[in-house]
């Protein structure tokens, strides 16, 4: 067997990286992707390695030859790279496809190598490497019938995203016999290039050979193997995420991207904390089919939403601000004030990281749950005056939770202490109490010293929409942080979101009854897995401390990179101390995570001296 590699592009979505390089010569963790793929293609020991060149083909060979490789190598060059596309490359190396079955790959993959063990360990002779289509992937798709039957490959015309649930990606690597490429595939490029011209794609010759009645290739699907295509310098960002060979450097790479997780192949997200019940398909059709209309439109100003915003939680225009998520509004609140500021910790660093630590105060309660009531509130901030208080309930990352009927009597002793109470209940509709909200236009009036905080996106589980609210009978200072935020600060999707949010309240609420009850059930499967310590939540979220067996930052490491699962390592909230946080999801992902944390918390704990 040998292998051919397509390396003659110019890779000009890469720009500057590629403008004095070939897109194989792109290093990614300072490895260029051909020197990857090279060293990968040789310990499979095969005959030959067939590369085709054209862009700065010339640094390509001499990178090439200073690699030590020992596999036989054959350059082909493509002096018209620039006015061809890979059709034109492959058909260069025609000759070669049939004298020895081959890998074909081209160069701007990096993949683990597991990969290419599964389709070389596969005994069927000619396969298209495939893997479930996601919505990050570019490129060529099919769909396949059980037996794997290549059924038809997917045009950019025909391309329909209500059918993605059906469609495979091509990875770009593929295994062709030699009497496949001989009778077949050779014949069928030499025609399709005559009569439609060299500006074309290889897989269009492969999508009408599938249409014979006996076409010889199959789909080989991938199951979980890590592979990526690198287009820009966004793929290549990822990329370097993704196959970093340092487990530490890889989780702290992620970690420092605060989101965007829907391009990491098939990573469930436990870290960060939406509401998994909402919204409901229906409604999500609904917005599919404004979307048109959605992108190509203004949004209304400040003004226009905060009526919509006034509706949903029932109070006055004057006396709501919308935002660009909660942390817009948290940044604008926190600039207004001055004087001392109290917080309660561990708790949501957007708030004390927007104050300066010399004129905070800070609570931690003194126990291993990192609990509090309304009393201890009320005596810890009486005791250590402040002029500014910041709760958030339920907390974050405890979910300790503050009933209404207490919180009211903070609110009370605040006013009369003449503090500026902020309260964040962005997780409060998951209490158990259900009705724990402080939005009542008459309370708000009542107590002008009260600000609540909501986050939208967290409640309602649209993060991607950036929605959050600040209600507060403080009208000036209201109308003091609209002025401050740009007048378009949420999107024509947010505003429309707001607009039909009151015909879907009754599925809103179903949702929160499944949050409720798939919470128990999940703290109750947490509760049985020895070497963890389950802190009762009234939130989307569940705190957990672990045996010191289990350090939360090797717990984290060994869950993301052996079963692509990212959770919230608490160690830097709670000063060294061995915690984490999971966020609620679906039972199916729930059970995800508990059978891996049963396996991996019982490997440290049988390791324990």
């Amino acid at each position: 067997m040998q292998a051919i590699i397509l390396a003659a592009g110019m890779g000009k979505r890469l720009k500057e990286l590629t403008k004095n390089n070939t897109k194989c010569m792109v290093k990614v963790n300072n490895v260029t992707l051909i020197d990857r793929m090279l060293h990968q293609i040789e310990r499979k020991n095969v005959s030959r390695i067939i590369i085709v060149i054209g862009y700065e083909g010339e640094k390509l060979v001499e990178h090439v030859n200073s690699l030590g490789i020992r596999t036989p190598i054959v350059f082909i060059n493509n002096p018209i790279y620039e006015k061809t596309n890979n059709i034109y490359s492959l058909a260069l190396a025609g000759d070669w496809l049939c004298k020895e079955d081959t890998l074909l790959f081209e160069s701007d993959i990096i993949f683990e190598d597991s990969v290419l063990d599964k389709l070389i360990e596969d005994p069927r002779d000619t396969l298209a490497l495939v893997d479930k289509y996601e919505s990050w992937m570019d490129g060529t798709c099919l769909k396949l019938s059980d037996d794997d039957t290549i059924k038809e490959f997917i045009t950019k015309k025909n391309f329909d995203f209500t059918e993605t649930d059906q469609y495979y990606k091509t990875v770009n690597i593929y295994k062709f016999s030699r009497q496949f490429s001989e009778n077949y595939y050779v014949p069928f490029l030499e025609a399709y290039q005559a009569a439609l011209g060299e500006n074309e794609y290889y897989e269009q010759v492969l999508r009408v050979i599938t249409m014979l009645d006996d076409p010889v290739i199959k789909g080989k699907r991938l199951s979980g193997e890590r592979w990526y295509e690198i287009d820009d310098a966004h793929d290549l960002d990822i990329a370097e995420s993704l196959f970093t060979e340092d487990d530490e450097e890889r989780l702290s790479r992620i970690q420092k991207r605060y989101g965007g997780y829907w391009r990491y192949p098939k990573l469930l997200d436990f870290c960060y904390i939406v509401n998994p019940y909402f919204p409901p398909e229906r409604m999500i059709e609904e917005m599919k089919a404004n979307f048109g209309r959605l992108l190509t439109a203004y949004p209304s100003g400040m003004a226009g939403n905060c009526l919509l915003a006034a509706k949903i939680f029932s109070v006055r225009p004057e006396n709501v601000v919308v935002g660009n998520g909660a942390a817009e509004l948290i940044k604008s609140l926190m600039n207004t004030l001055s004087g001392v500021t109290g917080f309660i910790r561990p708790t949501f660093e957007e708030y004390p990281n927007r104050y300066s630590e010399a004129d905070s105060v800070v609570y931690v309660p003194d126990n291993p749950d990192y609990s509090y009531t309304h009393k201890d509130v009320i005596r810890y901030f009486g005791e250590h005056p402040v002029k500014n208080l910041v709760l958030i309930n339920p907390d974050n990352p405890s979910g300790n939770y503050l009933p209404k009927k207490d919180m009211s009597e903070i609110i009370s002793w605040a006013g009369k202490k003449n503090i500026n109470l902020i309260v964040d209940e962005s997780f409060v509709d998951f209490s158990d109490e259900q009705d724990g909200s402080l939005l009542d236009q008459d309370f708000i009036t009542a107590n002008p010293h009260l600000y609540v905080m909501r986050s939208i996106s967290k409640t309602y589980g649209i993060p991607g929409l950036r929605l959050g609210v600040l209600v507060s009978g403080n009208t000036a200072r209201v109308s003091d942080m609209k002025k401050d935020v740009a007048i378009w600060n949420i999107n024509s999707f947010a505003e429309f979101f707001m607009q039909i949010e009151e015909k879907y309240q009754k599925d809103y609420a179903k949702g929160l009854d499944k949050l409720r009850i798939e919470r128990r059930r999940f703290q109750k499967a947490l509760a049985a897995i020895p070497g963890l310590r389950i802190i009762p939540s009234q939130a989307n979220y569940v705190m957990v401390e672990l045996d010191r067996s289990i350090p939360a930052k090797t717990l984290t490491k060994t869950l993301l990179v052996s079963h692509n699962i990212f959770i919230k390592d608490l160690t830097a909230k709670v000063d060294g101390k061995n915690y984490i946080r999971l966020a609620v999801r679906s039972s199916e992902e729930n059970d995800a995570l508990i059978h891996a944390l049963r396996q991996e918390s019982a490997k440290m704990i049988n390791k324990r001296p």
